[in-house]
């Protein structure tokens, strides 16, 4: 679910105030919304972090498309050293703690994808990059890539890991315990289907990210099925027996993973 700017600043608040100190977002955010909101997201946490950025560990991510131009997305060299550029000046600072590729980029060479990442690195623009969205494969040629060209390597992932979605226990999560990868988890609650707040007779909810702008389409592939819901009536009973509510399961369930960093924990 979006929020507009106040609220958004009271959930930070509250964040701020819990003891959250890792703050990850997206030069493409909000989710679900286009080129004409693309960067607002980083705006709104650049506004709330006046005056306190150095109680924070930033992070924020590049690749996907923010303006009509075709080199305005991907993992290129030169759309790498504008979107650092474009996501410094949303943030209101001169520094990523944590810059990620947001995904995949097939049509440029690792190469040329790395070194532009260990150039923002060198130029003090980031301290440390990750992923997110890779497959095991990839991942491993990239930080044996690094390794032999003397390039900064990853240091974290940020895959989908949630009671719906765990294939990555079989490849990736052991690349990322034999490489020392911090794993920023994402969608631990199914984009909200694991809150059991959802009825499937009923049809995807209005305001969540089943109904969400260009995200609904991409929610719906994921978990609108009759086997993710039937697995979610089956959790509950669980739920229900250890004396949990489903949502504190499903968190605690991936945070049982000592592979797993820290999950993201997002409003859906």
């Amino acid at each position: 679910m979006q929020t507009d700017e106040e609220t958004s600043r009271d959930i930070l608040d509250t964040a701020a105030d819990g003891g959250i100190n890792f703050l990850d977002t997206a030069d493409v955010y909000p989710l679900g919304g286009g080129l004409a909101t693309a960067g607002s997201t980083e705006e709104i946490v650049g506004r709330w972090l006046k005056g306190k950025r150095e109680h924070f560990i930033l992070a924020t991510k590049c690749v996907g498309r923010v303006d009509p131009a075709p080199w305005d997305q991907g993992a290129s060299r030169k759309h790498i050293l504008d979107a650092i550029n474009a996501s410094l000046r949303r943030l209101r600072t001169d520094y990523i703690d944590l810059y990620q590729l947001h995904s995949d980029d097939a049509s440029t060479s690792l190469d040329e994808t790395l070194e532009a990442l260990d150039a923002v690195v060198r130029a003090g623009k980031v301290r440390y990059i990750g992923v997110s969205n890779f497959l095991a494969y990839r991942l491993a040629r990239a930080l044996g890539r690094a390794e032999t060209r003397n390039l900064t390597r990853f240091i974290s992932i940020q895959p989908r890991y949630n009671l719906l979605f765990c294939e990555i226990e079989r490849e990736l999560l052991p690349l990322a315990k034999e490489e020392g990868l911090g794993v920023i988890s994402y969608n631990p609650l199914a984009g909200g289907l694991l809150t059991g707040k959802h009825i499937l007779a009923k049809g995807p909810t209005s305001g969540t990210r089943f109904t969400l702008g260009a995200a609904a389409e991409r929610y719906q592939d994921r978990y609108w099925h009759d086997r993710e819901f039937n697995t979610v009536e089956a959790l509950r009973t669980v739920a229900d027996l250890a004396g949990f509510s489903l949502t504190t399961l499903a968190v605690a369930w991936v945070l049982s993973n000592p592979i797993i960093t820290a999950p993201i924990i997002m409003v859906s």
